[in-house]
């Protein structure tokens, strides 16, 4: 039975669906079947992040409704073997989407691969919900401000109450110069968020590059790349530690 991470935060803006398909990308390169599906209803951008934005397949609610099978609906990423992808519908369906059919879907994507990504909307609505009530566990992204750490915060306790208790955490866009000026910390947002940390990721202009060119960051290469691969080692088990802030990533 394969493991179902949702990927979230409590605002927009902390680089979630980036590291979505960071995550994704990174694990299937290490040989782990991974399916990243898009919860973000009407926003859906992860096709993006994966380079596959000419693609129109089909959705995950042709999935939920029958029109098509889960191994026919999902994408095969043309450049990262183990690497598939689900939409997110363009607009939401009429009666939005039932949540018994996602719990269907998630359960099924359990059987077929060995890791799925779940990239959340932003916030803490109906969608959050959706995204996270079938997920085995959680990721937080957020990055090195104090409303971001608050409305972490938030995300965590409500992540808390649906039952949801192994959420890390990913501070993620750290600089250097920016930490000292603010004097904010990692601690600080472990404090704060109340989860425990599973990554650290620099700021490294090779993201920016990487979405421009349309290539999955861990093809691109650069300090963000490596430090998504030793947190998808640590998603795998392995003991690799967390480097301080004052090393390089």
């Amino acid at each position: 039975m394969g493991r179902s991470i949702v990927i979230t935060s409590g605002k927009g803006g902390t680089g979630k669906t980036t590291a979505c398909a960071a995550l994704s990308a990174s694990l299937a390169c290490m040989g782990e079947r991974v399916l990243c599906i898009d919860m973000d209803v009407g926003l859906r951008n992860l096709d993006l992040a994966l380079g596959l934005s000419d693609e129109a397949p089909p959705d995950l609610m042709d999935v939920i409704e029958g029109r098509v099978s889960l191994e026919d609906a999902v994408l095969r990423h043309p450049n990262v073997e183990n690497l598939f992808f689900l939409a997110a519908p363009y607009s939401a369906p009429d009666g939005g989407v039932p949540p018994e059919g996602i719990d269907r879907l998630i359960a099924d994507a359990g059987d077929c691969f060995d890791y799925c990504l779940i990239d959340a909307p932003a916030g803490m609505g109906t969608g959050f919900h959706l995204a996270c009530r079938a997920a085995d566990s959680a990721i937080i992204v957020v990055t090195t401000d104090a409303s971001s750490y608050r409305d972490a915060n938030r995300c965590a306790i409500e992540l808390r109450r649906m039952g949801k208790t192994d959420c890390r955490l990913l501070v993620n866009r750290i600089r250097h110069m920016m930490l000292r000026r603010m004097n904010a910390t990692v601690d600080d947002a472990v404090d704060t968020v109340g989860v425990r940390l599973i990554g650290i990721i620099p700021e490294d202009r090779a993201v920016m590059l990487a979405a421009a060119r349309g290539v999955p960051l861990s093809l691109a290469g650069g300090s963000a790349a490596e430090a998504f691969e030793r947190v998808s080692r640590r998603l795998r088990g392995e003991n690799v530690p967390i480097k301080k802030i004052r090393n390089k990533f």
